[in-house]
């Protein structure tokens, strides 16, 4: 049986419209999609919210000297974020800690001051030192070089970042 050459034709273009409609279709339906998803995003606030991206690595603690339990916990926290953020509080196995600077005064001697809270400026990191700013805490008992101490960093903008400092001897090399 032979089909006529009109009747092919119709048939031909009726599949390539149908061909071109479905492919049409797909980036038209992709393009919704993501229009969608932003339109809830930004309703929900997301668009154009500062980002903070904050890392807290390298914790150490030392190991406390002598008769005292007072000991510093130091770590380097990164903000990789486009927004300044701030460490307001910090916490270990359940305890409060402090934050603090030490100093040199103008006469050469050594100082302390306590802090409310720590600047971590967008794109910069906080190194923690003896020499610096540093979280100041009371020892627990039993503690050996080497254990490790969970810490929950609390953040202004970030929230809560937990980390692990480990415990070393002062005047340990950092490295």
């Amino acid at each position: 049986m032979t089909v006529p050459m009109n009747t092919l034709l119709r048939r031909l273009s009726r599949r390539r419209l149908t061909d071109t409609a479905l492919a049409a279709l797909a980036p038209v339906v992709a393009c919704g999609v993501a229009l969608g998803g932003l339109t809830a995003w930004t309703g929900a606030g997301g668009a154009g919210r500062p980002t903070v991206r904050i890392d807290v690595a390298y914790g150490r603690v030392f190991l406390p000297f002598g008769e005292t339990t007072e000991t510093s916990a130091y770590f380097d926290v990164t903000n990789t974020g486009d927004t300044d953020d701030r460490l307001v509080a910090v916490t270990y196995s359940g305890r409060e800690a402090g934050l603090s600077r030490h100093f040199m005064t103008p006469s050469g001697a050594a100082s302390k001051e306590s802090l409310d809270s720590v600047g971590v400026p967008a794109g910069d990191r906080l190194s923690m030192s003896p020499h610096g700013v540093d979280v100041t805490l009371t020892a627990r008992p039993g503690w050996r070089t080497g254990d490790l101490v969970r810490f929950t960093l609390r953040f202004e903008r970030r929230g809560k970042v937990d980390a692990l400092a480990v415990v070393t001897p002062p005047g340990a090399s950092p490295a």
